[in-house]
């Protein structure tokens, strides 16, 4: 198993930034076998979205057309650690945000954290 622990939400103006971080622990073993990390977000009424994704290999990125050129998700792999820099944030973004780590060449997101609350006013 693996635990996920997010960390750095906040509440910010429209404009400002805020940066996530997620720390994973849990066996050696499964932490191996995971292949993708990931943000994730939810806002009232909402459905989940994916944010941004990179892989714990090569380290290709993908993001949201919604966040493009604003976020940037990386990872340190020897600290198990996942981050999502956000900068020029607006109230559209404001969601609960969730790390979230996959296995499999299917990409099952397998383990999730219990999220961090971004609030952004106008």
């Amino acid at each position: 198993q693996v635990q996920l622990v997010e960390s750095g939400g906040g509440s910010v103006q429209a404009g400002g930034s805020l940066r996530l971080s997620c720390t994973g622990s849990g066996s050696t073993y499964s932490i191996y076998y995971i292949n993708y990390m990931g943000w994730f977000r939810q806002a009232p009424g909402k459905e989940r979205e994916e944010v941004a994704t990179i892989s714990t290999g090569a380290g290709s990125t993908n993001y949201a057309d919604s966040v493009k050129g604003r976020f940037t998700i990386s990872r340190i792999n020897a600290k198990n650690t996942l981050y999502l820099q956000m900068n020029s944030l607006k109230p559209e973004d404001t969601a609960m945000y969730y790390c979230a780590a996959a296995t499999g060449v299917s990409r099952i997101w397998r383990y999730w954290g219990q999220g961090t609350q971004v609030t952004v006013s106008s």
